[in-house]
């Protein structure tokens, strides 16, 4: 957990909703809150205050700074076995846009990479029915091979659950998904990503996104990740079927795996966790709304009250947009993910899959928001640069 937060340096601030005194109260001495008062926090119309208790605990943690990193996104495939009602990304293979990338169109990726300087290529796809195992060894491999100073952050629990089933070792349970990562890891993989979460509630899952992983193979594939020394992401995609009680839950399950994580001294930990707005794009749940501005900032700001023991909450600045990731700065996010370039899951103000933000861009929109742009690698180190020569400093 943070430590106690020092008085507020703008004593003028006052709280206008009496009810959130004792929640700031106990922030502000290292006492956790409960998912009862988190829900309070979504309830009240003073989010002025909860907005600046959010940012108190960003800054207890990180000060001004803000990161950023230089990355490349790869969707290695968007054909998939599910039918998730919320994703447009998922074709079935034949169909009009189904595609899959060879490996040496990765090669060219990772070539791409190199030259612009990324210290991170992140990597994740659909749920293919008929690519092998192998393709995903060749995968990070083949990157390893033309750039091996870049960290692979690579396969959501999904596919990794995915990964157990094609190389026949799913009847194994966990021994078999610790199995398939180990071998990833051989491969070259540096971490794994946040995605594939959803919301971890039975009800929802069942509506939403039946078929895929339940909220606890979720967990238990990061648990072994984590074991095996490896860091992970965490998201949560709110603002469609599910409730704010449930979005709590959510909070609640990460950080008592987080806790099990730190209690048991395991290496790997939970580093980042990144609220997801849904985005209702073309998909069965097209009819929804998506959640609203004041919605997100609300959730970002709840995620890093409650997420007591994860030291960074991201603005994912493609699903959030720019604007909104430096509003987030400011309501306790510290970091709005990377350059990017191409990302084909989600298109917020696109239609295309090219969707990009220069490091001047990403520095700007930091330090218009008040913030100091750090650049870091994905183990959040900060990086040390020189054109796209680049260290890292421990």
């Amino acid at each position: 957990m943070t430590p106690p937060i020092a008085p507020l340096q703008n004593p003028e601030i006052r709280i206008k909703d009496p009810l959130l005194e004792p929640i700031v109260e106990k922030v502000r001495a290292g006492v956790r809150i409960t998912e009862t008062e988190g829900l309070q926090l979504y309830e009240t119309n003073d989010i002025w205050t909860l907005c600046s208790l959010a940012d108190e605990v960003r800054r207890k943690w990180h000060g001004d700074i803000a990161y950023y990193n230089i990355n490349r996104h790869i969707n290695y495939s968007n054909v998939c076995a599910l039918s998730c009602k919320f994703c447009d990304f998922y074709r079935k293979k034949d169909q009009e846009g189904a595609y899959e990338y060879s490996i040496e169109d990765i090669k060219k990726e990772a070539q791409g990479a190199k030259e612009s300087g990324a210290t991170e290529i992140h990597i994740v796809g659909g749920l293919h029915p008929w690519l092998p195992f192998s393709y995903y060894t060749d995968l990070i491999r083949a990157i390893r091979e033309i750039a091996p100073d870049i960290h692979i952050k690579a396969f959501t629990a999904v596919e990794i659950v995915h990964l157990a089933k094609i190389s026949k070792r799913g009847r194994d349970g966990n021994a078999g998904i610790s199995s398939v990562i180990h071998d990833l890891i051989d491969a070259g993989l540096g971490s794994l990503p946040g995605g594939g979460a959803e919301v971890f509630d039975d009800r929802v899952h069942d509506e939403a996104f039946r078929g895929k992983i339940r909220g606890q193979q979720w967990m238990d594939v990061h648990r072994a990740a984590h074991e095996l020394g490896l860091n992970s992401n965490a998201t949560m995609l709110y603002g469609h079927i599910e409730s704010r009680v449930e979005r709590l839950r959510h909070m609640s399950l990460l950080r008592e795996e987080q806790d099990r994580a730190n209690e048991d001294s395991i290496e790997g930990k939970f580093q980042a966790i990144i609220p997801l707005p849904f985005i209702p794009g073309v998909s069965e749940l097209s009819h929804l709304p998506g959640p609203g501005g004041l919605e997100n900032l609300r959730t970002i700001a709840i995620v890093r009250l409650m997420l007591d023991n994860v030291p960074h909450v991201k603005a994912f600045w493609i699903m959030q947009t720019i604007q909104m990731a430096q509003h987030m700065l400011q309501c306790g996010a510290d970091d709005i993910d990377g350059t990017v370039v191409w990302y084909d899951i989600t298109k917020v103000s696109s239609s295309s899959t090219h969707q990009e933000c220069t490091v001047k861009d990403l520095e700007r929109a930091i330090i218009d928001a008040g913030f100091t742009p750090v650049e870091r690698d994905t183990l959040y180190r900060k990086v040390q640069r020189n054109g796209t020569d680049w260290s890292v400093l421990d």
